[in-house]
């Protein structure tokens, strides 16, 4: 029981602040890593499953696929700096005030997560143009109706293709969701008092 009335005698401001910023974190975290996981096991799969093809350019290759797997890595950061929200709020919700960090602390964690997303975010926004180039070209030279026989089928849009496609945009998604959570806390923390 001590310890309900030591969390009501923690400042308002502090207490709503502090349980957004749980939910916000558990949320961001949840989400990055159940769609961190499929793409991960998207471009695992997209890199067992493609066959070496002299001379075909592949979207699970080249700039795309370094593009795409730095973005992932980015997420797999991202996820830690979520969880250290889960921490950050629990801190706040200390009834020690020496324990608990300033304000200036927390904004400056919430905007180096926020910047470690955009960067994720470019990285995966870079991959899917590359990638998408990559299906565009596949798609020009692609002959209408049935397929030739005795065709390279590497040329063709496979879909392994579109699998590697999807794997960039769960990364991406998962960047936007705490990207939108970081600057939702940046605002709920600089709010003025009513």
């Amino acid at each position: 029981m001590p310890e309900n009335d030591q969390f009501y005698a923690l400042p308002p401001a502090v207490e709503k602040f502090s349980g957004n910023l749980r939910l916000t974190a558990w949320i961001s975290f949840w989400t990055q890593v159940v769609l961190g996981a499929i793409a991960s096991i998207i471009f695992l799969f997209a890199l067992i499953g493609q066959e070496t093809r002299a001379g075909i350019q592949d979207p699970g290759r080249g700039g795309g696929a370094f593009f795409a797997i730095c973005g992932l890595l980015v997420l797999y950061f991202s996820i830690v700096q979520a969880f250290r929200y889960t921490r950050l709020a629990r801190q706040l919700r200390s009834p020690d005030s020496s324990v608990r960090p300033t304000k200036a602390a927390t904004i400056q964690m919430i905007k180096f997560g926020l910047v470690c997303n955009i960067v994720g975010m470019s990285l995966s926004l870079l991959a899917a143009e590359a990638i998408t180039g990559i299906l565009l070209g596949k798609s020009l030279f692609q002959p209408q109706g049935l397929i030739p026989t005795g065709a390279d089928l590497g040329r063709f849009i496979e879909p392994i293709d579109l699998f590697v496609l999807l794997g960039n945009t769960h990364t991406t998604v998962s960047h936007f969701v705490s990207i939108v959570g970081s600057l939702w806390l940046l605002n709920a923390i600089n709010r003025p008092k009513a």
